[in-house]
């Protein structure tokens, strides 16, 4: 589709055609997308991660993530959005953020559409994405890290590292990747990508939990992580077939790819332990459904059925390859294997969307494929894509941990607290009373 076509779509409030109509249909589907996306944070998340930890770990592991989503999603509100999707006073600060004319949604009125749907609800809607984006980081540090710096992160972090991001990939008109006809559908880029590298950075500059890895640390109940992945599927429908901004065939596409990926995925993940392991676990299974889910991400809307199975099969090999071999070769200590699942899984569904997007597709968005049926080309524009927003994030990410840390007094719970186990030391609470 055309550029304004999409910018539009984005619903920067400056570029709002007089002629945008209400449509009840979009309106209701977006507002159900909006509420599909939050449920997987401070819900799907939440048990994905809270599942895997240890016992005396697992509701600090559940507020780490339930507390990242109401704190960055306060933050979008009253920054982020206009960061993400304003207007910049000059065209060279556009290319990395939009400016700060929307701070607090100052400017926008309540009856504002973007395209068929209230901007609101796009505020929103792009505000659940801003909050799991960096909830995913927190798999990374769980058991170790101070949940004061954790907030402290959450909060600048969402400004300086998340909403550039964002204006980069998916700003409209004059956003530097944006221009450059980078595709990233749903947020390939811009939520696994950078959230899984901002969860790698926080494990090393943190450091490896007592004992690890010569002690095991067994999950505390694999029935919630299972749980958590299916919530996760549910509400990914959300944020895939939402990212078709109405309820429309780009949808149904969406949905479609999301469903035969993850499928795939999971499948994937449980014949390769089958195989390596001899044993086919619940845990595996689940684990390669989220890949699934991750690796579809940036290319739902651009791909057929084939291209589908590919990412989804494909995608999580590298997954699976980055949580059992890559993490014991490099030695650091990802706890809930964020790097390995989102940045890993991000990065090849980034580079697969230019390899496997069907150049006569009319969902396209314009870039070297769809212009000159250029397929070399798009590549290399998602090669440039997902290597700004490496470098960007890992940047942005370092310093922002050390500003968080300044300001609480260090990162990492005293070594009592974390023998004795977060639940009780950080929280009070216990999650077992046994």
């Amino acid at each position: 589709m055309k550029k304004w076509l999409v910018a539009l779509m984005l619903a920067l409030p400056s570029l709002a055609l007089a002629e945008d109509t209400l449509d009840t249909g979009d309106t209701a589907w977006m507002m159900m997308s909006t509420a599909l996306v939050l449920l997987m944070t401070p819900a799907g998340l939440a048990l994905f991660y809270g599942g895997m930890t240890r016992s005396k770990n697992v509701l600090n592991t559940y507020a780490m993530v339930f507390g990242a989503f109401v704190v960055a999603f306060v933050v979008w509100i009253i920054a982020g959005y206009s960061i993400a999707f304003g207007t910049a006073e000059s065209a060279t600060l556009q290319n990395i953020i939009g400016g700060f004319s929307h701070v607090l949604l100052d400017g926008i009125k309540w009856t504002d559409l973007s395209g068929t749907y209230p901007t609101y609800v796009f505020v929103a809607f792009q505000g659940t994405f801003a909050a799991i984006t960096v909830a995913i980081a927190a798999g990374s540090v769980i058991e170790r890290m101070k949940f004061s710096t954790w907030l402290v992160f959450v909060a600048v972090w969402g400004v300086v590292v998340y909403a550039p991001v964002a204006h980069m990939v998916w700003g409209g008109d004059g956003a530097y990747l944006f221009d450059a006809g980078a595709l990233d559908f749903a947020g390939g880029t811009v939520v696994h990508m950078n959230g899984g590298l901002a969860g790698l950075v926080l494990a090393i500059l943190v450091g490896k939990r007592a004992g690890y890895p010569k002690s095991a640390m067994k999950p505390a109940m694999v029935l919630l992580t299972a749980l958590g992945a299916a919530l996760l599927w549910f509400g990914w429908y959300g944020f895939n077939a939402g990212s078709a901004f109405g309820a429309n065939a780009i949808a149904g596409v969406a949905l479609l790819t999301t469903t035969i990926a993850t499928a795939a995925a999971a499948i994937t993940w449980m014949l390769a332990e089958w195989f390596i392991y001899k044993k086919p676990t619940l845990l595996g299974i689940a684990t390669g459904a989220v890949a699934g889910l991750v690796a579809i991400t940036p290319a739902a809307g651009f791909v057929s059925v084939g291209g589908a199975f590919i990412i989804g099969i494909v995608g999580t090999l590298f997954a699976f390859w980055g949580v059992t071999a890559l993490k014991k070769k490099l030695g650091y200590d990802d706890s809930l294997d964020a790097f390995g699942i989102h940045f890993l899984a991000g990065l090849f569904g980034a580079l697969a969307t230019g390899l496997l997007a069907v150049k006569d597709n009319d969902l396209l968005w314009d870039g070297p494929l769809k212009e000159s049926g250029d397929r070399v080309g798009q590549f290399m524009v998602q090669v440039e894509s997902v290597v700004v927003v490496g470098l960007f994030t890992l940047v942005g990410t370092v310093i922002v941990y050390y500003i968080a840390t300044a300001l609480t007094g260090g990162s990492r719970v005293s070594e009592d607290e974390e023998v004795m186990g977060l639940d009780e030391s950080i929280q009070g609470e216990r999650y077992m009373n046994n």
